[in-house]
């Protein structure tokens, strides 16, 4: 039996490693990552082209140019506008294109090419207030919406007694603006032109100002042979006036896009290769985040009640750190921080290990009371029938153990399949990121959320009525 639980132990890790890592084929070829936020028309988006879902964009076609001249493969990672930095700084990615800002702030960090584009600003807001907000002045006081991290975020945070509104995804503040939570959003004029609904917003006549209105290539500290490459391909595409040919290119894909009048349903039906895709992944992380989580939050409940007290501290100083912190911020460290060290995840793995160790701080705390809830003399009596210890624990307390604090485990299962949703913030192409790429490619601002969200209940209710099959099973044998 022990055999085969370590076989099944060692293939799920191999399962992993091997899911999460480029084929060791592949390792010859050159290649170069580029990092990019793809829910930025016309800069960069996603767009389905002959039935596949591809990013597009000017800021793309520099990319290529760019891969192109280092004779290199253009690898594309599409993650969240303000996880650009920690992904390029921790050297998961190469380079980062996604219409920034060479801000000072910035460049502490990373290096920057030659500016390759300069676009002007622009407000928007809601049709019937085009008159109301039509100079800057007139956003004295007003709500506004800005990209998170961006050089709007400045612009705004200038205006006199404005609110504002600081968020990753130009869809999510559209949203904002039309379901009337912003009265104004701050926006460069290609993004706004591209992105908004002309049927009910409108661009104002108010201009914003910045003091940095340009847009650069970044690249990690000290890293000049790429960075010279870039520049040398910048300055070649500018001369030749490419850049322009690439904006007005990605200009009438943009314009392509038309919204579409679907229900919940026919949208799922639509985009249901999107959704199958993103449940494979959920349903991967949060298995494999279960079966570690279980093994480790087990191991943590008897260290607890362990009589050495070096195992007693290390136990409960991992659960409290681990509970009283949030997931996010852990996902962040072990994906990101942990590179300074030289350890590198993939975000499966990163996806895996933080689901792993933050279900098994709670877990440990469910194991520790169900030990603690059988009745001591069931140990004694083990004993007296001549177990030692370790089996008395194996054989008579655990299997009751387990039985009855299965409900709680089985509502923490639950919870790491909900939770698993974060790492769409890193990369991995789990529902949210789907939902989030659906957001970004159509005009639906809900649909995509809600056929994940039904997606969602329909994986956790499934499994709650497994956990209560097994609950009944188990309990069958008290029946008198």
């Amino acid at each position: 039996m022990r055999t085969k639980i370590k076989m099944s132990m060692l293939m799920l890790l191999v399962m992993l490693l091997s899911f999460g890592s480029v084929a060791g084929a592949e390792g010859v070829k050159k290649t170069i990552i580029l990092g990019t936020s793809a829910d930025y028309m016309p800069y960069e988006f996603h767009k389905t082209i002959d039935g596949v879902d591809t990013i597009v964009g000017f800021d793309i076609e520099i990319a290529k140019e760019i891969a192109k001249d280092l004779g290199a493969e253009l690898i594309i990672k599409d993650t969240s506008f303000d996880a650009l930095l920690p992904e390029l700084t921790s050297g998961r990615v190469d380079f980062v294109i996604s219409g920034m800002n060479p801000t000072e702030e910035r460049r502490q960090s990373i290096d920057f090419s030659i500016p390759y584009y300069r676009a002007e600003q622009s407000v928007i807001v809601r049709k019937e207030d085009e008159e109301k907000y039509s100079t800057m002045e007139s956003l004295e006081g007003a709500r506004i919406g800005v990209q998170k991290a961006s050089v709007q975020e400045g612009i705004a945070s200038k205006i006199s007694n404005a609110t504002v509104t600081s968020l990753d995804k130009i869809p999510d503040l559209l949203l904002q603006l039309e379901s009337g939570r912003v009265d104004a959003v701050i926006a460069e004029y290609p993004i706004a032109n591209a992105n908004m609904n002309a049927e009910t917003m409108a661009i104002t006549a108010a201009v914003p100002q910045s003091e940095n209105d340009e847009y650069a290539v970044g690249v990690r500290k000290n890293n000049e042979e790429l960075l010279n490459s870039i520049n040398q391909t910048l300055q070649r595409l500018i001369e030749n006036d490419l850049v322009q040919q690439y904006v007005d290119e990605a200009g009438d894909l943009a314009a392509g896009r038309v919204k579409e009048q679907l229900n919940t349903v026919e949208f799922f039906w639509k985009y249901r290769d999107y959704y199958l895709k993103g449940i494979q992944y959920t349903l991967l992380i949060s298995a494999l985040g279960v079966f570690f989580g279980f093994i480790l939050g087990l191991l943590l409940a008897l260290m607890r009640m362990s009589g050495m007290a070096v195992l007693r501290w290390i136990a409960v100083s991992y659960i409290e750190v681990l509970r009283g912190t949030p997931m996010l911020v852990q996902l962040f460290i072990i994906h990101y921080s942990l590179t300074s060290f030289g350890i590198n995840f993939t975000p499966i793995q990163s996806g895996v290990l933080t689901l792993s160790l933050n279900s098994a701080a709670y877990l440990a705390e469910i194991f520790r009371a169900g030990i603690q809830g059988v009745d001591r003399g069931q140990l004694e009596a083990a004993r007296s029938l001549g177990m030692s210890r370790k089996q008395a624990m194996r054989h008579v307390i655990l299997p009751q153990a387990f039985k009855g604090v299965l409900p709680a485990i089985g509502n923490e299962f639950i919870v790491i399949i909900k939770e698993s949703s974060i790492v769409s913030f890193i990369g991995v192409f789990d529902l949210m990121y789907q939902a989030q790429i659906l957001r970004g490619s159509t005009y639906a601002p809900l649909n995509p959320l809600l056929v994940a969200a039904i997606i969602y209940f329909i994986l956790t209710f499934t499994l709650s009525k497994l956990m209560g099959v097994l609950e009944r099973k188990l309990s069958s044998s008290d029946q008198r």
